[in-house]
């Protein structure tokens, strides 16, 4: 496609055209413009929505504005982590260091907020000018009797997918160093949801219904005494696996903490995660409450939703979004509506999660790694698309087009997990695919659309 840069082609496969081939996981085109954030970015919506905990970014202020409050995470008590605070970093910082900088900001904001810990986020001109943000940390630690962790999280040591990892080995240091006494042998870790919407309490209610004690959240309303003693758990229900899998790998060699793929979005996968969980414990008891509740929430939801497949059968979507893992169930939803696909990417996913996507979309899809604004609207006018599911930097591509749009990053506010989640799915997307307002675009009166 001419759309495309050459240096981006083997970062683009057509489903049937030719044996899979896509190249991923590597570092951004330069001047591509792509949709990804940094290493910082990656590492920051991770570790943000651990609320009680203080999170200081060493470096210039504009990292730290870039990421205030990027998160829809919802706490249920305390709301430290939606405070961003930054060194601020100058020019004299950046000539004789910005060390004694970082350790007064640390010892300022523990006696003004008296966090549970604290994490401190390294940048790019961190990573150039050499702070020994370990040194700094370590001794305010024993200063103040709190974790103080250093995040190392340089913009420029990779892609937003390091940053996952950088976070992962922070929260390692935390895990481990409390006391367990008292978790069910019926027990998990929920890694990978970040309580957008407050859906983490919707899932942790799932499994409380079917007799399962979630002990720690990683990191949707997080708690740091929480996680803590989550190597206590008896399972690991990884459902974001690109930016908590490292994690769960930790967990596994340290503790024999085992783990197990999931998502909650969609009816399939969120009935199937249900009956995982169930499976692994092999508990008669919790199996008979998982199909119970599955059957009790399918006879409410699929009836409601019979009305907006009536309307979108035959509509078609693209799909944009940070990992791949969750495409798989956006495709599966969007079959659900009677929907076809017809174009989906992410900006992390790896070559196994492509290659199980090329096998369960429709010849002819496009599949795409680490888009950029260009091939993203010469896709959608190819495909000719009803609606784009992405983030809040996909929207006004959509918007320009005459598209609908339905937002499932990681700033919505809308909850679209669980079986609940999936109504609003279906009525988000029906309210923007059918809605009055596209007849006033270009698209509509020059006839692309009927």
């Amino acid at each position: 496609m001419e759309a495309a840069l050459d240096e981006r082609q083997d970062q683009i496969h057509r489903t049937g055209e030719k044996p899979f081939n896509l190249v991923c996981n590597k570092d951004s085109l330069a001047g591509a413009v792509s949709q990804r954030a940094c290493v910082f970015c990656g590492s920051r919506v991770v570790l943000y929505p651990i609320a009680d905990a203080l999170h200081l970014v060493h470096g210039p202020i504009g990292c730290a504005v870039y990421t205030w409050d990027i998160r829809g995470a919802l706490s249920s008590g305390p709301e430290l982590h939606r405070l961003s605070f930054s060194t601020d970093l100058q020019e004299l910082d950046v000539i004789f260091g910005g060390e004694k900088k970082l350790y007064a900001a640390l010892i300022e904001l523990i006696e003004r907020h008296s966090p549970k810990a604290a994490f401190v986020y390294s940048t790019c001109i961190v990573g150039i000018i050499g702070d020994d943000m370990e040194a700094i940390c370590k001794k305010v630690e024993a200063e103040k009797g709190i974790p103080v962790i250093p995040v190392k999280s340089e913009g420029f040591m990779g892609n937003k997918r390091a940053g996952y990892t950088a976070a992962c080995n922070a929260m390692a240091r935390l895990i481990g160093t409390g006391d367990t006494t008292g978790i069910s042998p019926h027990s998990i870790n929920i890694l990978g949801d970040f309580n957008l919407a407050g859906e983490i309490w919707m899932i942790r209610d799932y499994f409380h219904k079917i007799g399962v004690e979630v002990v720690a959240n990683i990191t949707g309303d997080g708690r740091v005494a929480d996680l803590q003693r989550a190597h206590g758990a008896a399972l690991n229900v990884v459902q974001c696996s690109g930016s908590t899998m490292d994690l769960a790998k930790i967990m596994a060699d340290e503790y024999g903490v085992p783990s197990m793929r999931v998502s909650y979005f969609g009816v399939e996968d969120m009935a199937q995660a249900l009956y995982d969980v169930a499976d692994h414990f092999g508990d008669a008891e919790i199996m008979r409450r998982t199909r119970e509740l599955v059957k009790s929430e399918l006879e409410v939801l699929l009836p409601k939703l019979e009305f907006y497949k009536k309307a979108l059968t035959g509509k078609k979507a693209a799909i944009y979004v940070g990992g791949s893992f969750k495409a798989f169930s956006l495709v599966k939803a969007f079959r659900l509506l009677g929907m076809n696909v017809v174009m989906v990417g992410s900006q992390t996913g790896t070559e196994e999660e492509y290659r199980e996507l090329a096998e369960i979309t429709d010849p002819g899809t496009i599949i795409v790694d680490d888009t950029n604004p260009l091939e993203l609207t010469s896709f959608l006018e190819e495909k000719d698309v009803d609606i784009f599911v992405g983030g809040v930097k996909e929207r006004p591509i959509a918007y320009k087009l005459g598209v609908g749009f339905c937002d499932h990053n990681h700033e919505r506010k809308e909850a679209l997990a669980g079986f609940v989640g999936m109504l609003n799915f279906a009525e988000e997307v029906y309210s923007s695919v059918m809605s009055p307002v596209w007849r006033f675009t270009e698209r509509f009166q020059s006839g692309e659309k009927p």
